[in-house]
């Protein structure tokens, strides 16, 4: 049986192979959007941590008023860097966004050419079936004609009981 050959199987090739990069680039952004999120959560522990802490152990009795600035200081750093946390987070975000724009296009893009290709294929296969249904036609055609022509000669040889004899 004859084997179907698309053309533009290499771009159908390539198309995946850009889908794939594309995939790649989704889970990377995602995994450091996960990480930034990972980051803002210990930001957020650490925070509530110290000041659980203080409540339950420096605010009783004689206060320390250098352990009070130092964690004063820790706090305005710890939000320091949790604004600086949620800035990448922002930036990560989008960068995800992009990435699963880009996605969604290679996808459509390898769809397109996978699309063309069931056509082609099935053009083929309708074209296949044809021309052995005209092979089959012409191999028929060529049987009869030859039962015929067996036909003629057997009852065309003039006597009636095929030895030559005349009654």
């Amino acid at each position: 049986m004859p084997k179907f050959d698309f053309q533009l199987e290499p771009l159908l090739r390539h198309r995946r192979n850009l889908e794939k990069e594309c995939q790649r680039r989704v889970a990377v952004a995602a995994k450091g959007v996960q990480e930034i999120e990972g980051d803002l959560r210990e930001i957020e522990q650490a925070m509530r941590g110290a000041t659980e802490d203080l409540r339950t152990n420096h605010l009783v009795g004689r206060l320390d008023l250098g352990f009070l600035a130092a964690h004063r200081r820790f706090t305005l750093g710890m939000q320091r860097k949790g604004m600086m946390a949620a800035q990448r987070l922002a930036g990560a975000q989008r960068q995800l966004d992009e990435a699963r724009k880009a996605l969604g296009e290679a996808a459509r893009q390898r769809k397109v050419i996978e699309k063309l290709r069931e056509r082609q294929f099935e053009r083929w296969r309708a074209n296949l079936a044809a021309r052995e249904l005209a092979a089959t036609d012409e191999v028929g055609m060529q049987l009869a004609y030859r039962a015929m022509a067996g036909e003629a000669d057997d009852g065309g040889s003039g006597g009636g009981n095929g030895d030559g004899a005349m009654e």
